[in-house]
């Protein structure tokens, strides 16, 4: 088979690398990717968010499946101009994207499918955020309608600054506050039949002990040894068949990867937010621990045949992923830095950890010298038999990892794997 990926993070990165190692794969490309990326795949230049370029390039490279990895280009369309070229996409039309690409939409659909969620009102004065504000009280959950790049979200117990939040989007989604853990379930489908994957926890703050501000995501873990084992088929009945019937039903129906953010709350599971395609950083975990080739997986969702699929197969392993962000992630951050250590992890720690870049590229014509390029950088991953052993494979590849002012959280998967 011959794929191409769009996108150009660690989430992408984790795609093509289950993707190069999967048999089926004769050609695997990426567009634009990333410096790690290329490492694993043939990179191309492409403009991610436009359909008409992105389809073109698939004709040119005989592409047999497109995965989109980010959300802009599905709510932008991309995979209805790749799919109007006669080419199997996993990802989302624009209209079924707006599961992520607009709160408002979301709730509106778990509504009319009877999808449990938090209570929410969606406002677009001044006048209406304070009443809504007044009405649900503290802790506040203010979320931007639209695409923000998981930074749109405020929970904070200062009504100023959630009033501030809110007033500085078009149109928002203000919600009471869901206590307990929350969960990431991915599921693929092909509109019809649903495939949940193994379910993860990722860290949003950007600090340990879940303080300091909300980022795109800070590390993540799998399995859940604190989760119902039942949580799963739960979710399966409950949240995720029921949008995707509702989603047909409406004459949009949603094909690709169906994310739903949970919270497991004293009054049961509820569901936080959907995305339209891999999380970052659940995917880096989820994906290592995937035994089933990839490929076939999700060629089975774009082409609808995944109910012909046989039953996923996973390993019993845990794995840990923990980012190493930029100076000042997630305000403006510094890029450019030299990144040192990526040799040392591949020649090290191999085969049970390793480095799924994000922002990086190459230091010009330097392809020795791999430089900083966002505020997420580097995810490092790692295996073991369990959370405990992966997190020490996590970390110690981590300490072998020099980029100047950069930060990582100490503390993911700690408390689940002292049994906390």
């Amino acid at each position: 088979m011959n794929v191409l990926v769009i996108g150009s993070g660690a989430r992408e990165h984790a795609l093509c690398r289950s993707l190069s190692l999967d048999p089926a794969v004769t050609a695997l490309y990426c567009a634009p990717g990333n410096a790690g990326i290329a490492e694993v795949a043939e990179l191309r230049r492409v403009d991610a968010l436009d359909g008409e370029a992105v389809s073109a390039l698939a004709v040119e490279l005989g592409a047999e499946l497109v995965i989109v990895g980010p959300e802009a280009p599905l709510v932008a369309g991309v995979a209805d101009a790749v799919r109007d070229a006669g080419i199997p996409v996993f990802g989302p039309s624009k209209e079924a994207a707006q599961l992520e690409g607009s709160k408002a939409f979301a709730k509106d659909v778990m509504a009319a499918a009877g999808v449990p969620t938090s209570r929410s009102y969606v406002c677009t004065t001044p006048e209406e955020v304070a009443e809504a504000l007044d009405a649900f009280g503290a802790p506040y959950v203010v979320k931007d309608d639209g695409l923000a790049a998981g930074k749109g979200v405020v929970v904070t117990d200062d009504l100023e600054a959630a009033a501030a939040h809110a007033v500085g989007c078009e149109r928002v989604v203000i919600e009471e506050f869901l206590d307990g853990p929350e969960v990431s379930l991915f599921a693929i489908t092909d509109g019809v039949s649903v495939v949940p994957l193994q379910p993860a926890q990722d860290f949003k703050r950007a600090l340990d002990g879940d303080e300091g501000p909300n980022t795109g995501g800070m590390g993540a873990y799998s399995p859940l040894p604190w989760a119902d084992p039942k949580l799963v088929d739960e979710v399966l009945e409950t949240v995720l068949q029921p949008t995707v019937d509702e989603m047909r039903h409406r004459g949009t129906p949603f094909s690709g990867l169906l994310y739903a953010g949970l919270a497991i709350t004293s009054r049961g599971v509820r569901v936080i937010e959907f995305n339209a395609r891999f999380g970052d950083p659940e995917t880096q975990v989820v994906l290592a621990r995937l035994k089933t080739p990839l490929a076939g997986v999700l060629k089975a969702a774009a082409t609808g045949d995944l109910a012909d699929l046989p039953a996923l197969r996973w390993s019993e392993d845990a794995a840990v992923t923990v980012v190493i962000a930029s100076h000042n992630y997630p305000g403006t951050p510094r890029t450019g830095d030299p990144i040192s250590g990526l040799a040392e992890v591949a020649a090290e720690d191999a085969p049970h950890a390793y480095v799924l870049h994000a922002g990086t590229k190459y230091d010009g014509d330097d392809r020795d010298t791999v430089v900083s390029a966002g505020g997420r950088v580097l995810s490092v991953t790692a295996t073991g038999t369990d959370l405990t052993e992966a997190r020490e494979r996590a970390y110690q590849a981590v300490g072998r990892i020099g980029l100047d002012g950069s930060q990582h959280r100490t503390d993911i998967a700690a408390k689940a794997a002292a049994g906390a």
